[in-house]
């Protein structure tokens, strides 16, 4: 079985300070998480001056200023991404970046990422999905908001422009920060893998870290998790982002249901096979029996250990006969 991927979500946790987004990239990396995760945009590009903040985000940051204005103080400059991903490859963990917008996929492909990540606002966005496409690095894309007739769609154009479907990894995901328990349906991370035959994961925005550990168990190949410096600092994300600590035992549950996931194929594991003779019986004499006597519910039962005849063999020897003599305990032979 292939290594779960685990993406650390930084997204605009930095706040606009590229000093924060190497705190973060440290974290990330101290966690064992094996991509650190930012976001790419042009302001311009990507959303009008008037634009409403969503209720989350309202919560998190006033309602006073615009959408526009509040993403404004948190983009990184294009000096910045080369910078924090050198500090990235430095701490040994991968970077990597979401695009917003068609020149921002030019700029993170020329970058070199080892994948492209469409978010979920993206899933219906034509002409970004087919220059994604077209660049034929593999695909992990959320399906945060969507239905399946919207992300059979999306692949399509996918497929069409260039993806292989060996390429694609589709993840689940509730577009609401945090979202509620009971809007989680993990279940359909398996109908889509069921639907279109591929690869799934899951972006996860729940406050805890049992759903995507729960995620992994159930079949997902990648997990993304937002995660912050600290949930009181100020800015839309952090409150539904999982702190340092957090992270790491994220990390931690994450590998141990993997292991714990195994092959598959049910065989006596290596640690377990030291116990098999002491938990299991064999038959054994409950009298004691002479050479010749006729073996009977009355002379042999089944006891621990397991080092001698199966108990599988008993309509075998009942009824045969001591091939020697037996002493109370004794392992019946035959």
């Amino acid at each position: 079985m292939q290594k779960v991927i685990i993406i650390a979500e930084a997204g605009v946790n930095h706040n606009g300070d590229i000093n924060q987004a190497k705190k973060l990239i440290d974290v990330a990396s101290e966690a064992g998480a094996d991509y650190v995760k930012f976001q790419t945009a042009k302001l311009d590009s990507i959303i009008t001056k008037s634009a409403q903040k969503a209720e989350y985000q309202k919560e998190a940051t006033g309602s006073e200023e615009s959408q526009y204005e509040m993403i404004k103080k948190l983009l990184l400059s294009e000096e910045d991404h080369y910078e924090l991903k050198r500090y990235a490859e430095h701490k040994n963990i991968k970077f990597l970046s979401t695009p917003f917008d068609l020149e921002s996929v030019d700029f993170l492909y020329h970058l070199g990422m080892d994948f492209f990540k469409i978010p979920s606002g993206e899933i219906t966005n034509y002409p970004y999905l087919v220059s994604i496409a077209k660049k034929r690095l593999p695909v992990v894309l959320s399906t945060g908001m969507a239905n399946i007739e919207e992300i059979d769609a999306t692949i399509s154009i996918l497929l069409d422009n260039g993806i292989q479907k060996d390429q694609l990894t589709v993840l689940h995901a509730n577009t609401e920060y945090p979202t509620p328990m009971k809007d989680v349906n993990l279940k359909a991370m398996l109908s889509i893998q069921d639907t279109f035959d591929v690869k799934v994961g899951y972006s996860d925005h729940t406050l805890g870290i049992e759903v995507p550990i729960a995620a992994v168990a159930m079949g997902a190949r990648v997990i993304e998790k937002h995660f912050t410096l600290n949930r009181n600092l100020p800015g839309p994300d952090h409150k539904a982002s999982l702190e340092p600590s957090e992270l790491k035992a994220m990390v931690n549950g994450i590998r141990n249901i993997e292991l714990a996931l195994g092959t598959g194929v049910k065989k006596a594991s290596e640690s377990e096979l030291k116990n098999k003779s002491i938990a299991r019986k064999s038959i054994v004499a409950i009298k004691n029996i002479k050479k010749g006597d006729a073996l009977n519910i009355n002379n042999i039962s089944i006891k621990r250990p397991g080092t001698g005849l199966s108990p599988m063999l008993w309509n075998k020897v009942i009824g045969s006969t001591a091939i020697k003599d037996f002493n109370i305990d004794d392992l019946i032979e035959i």
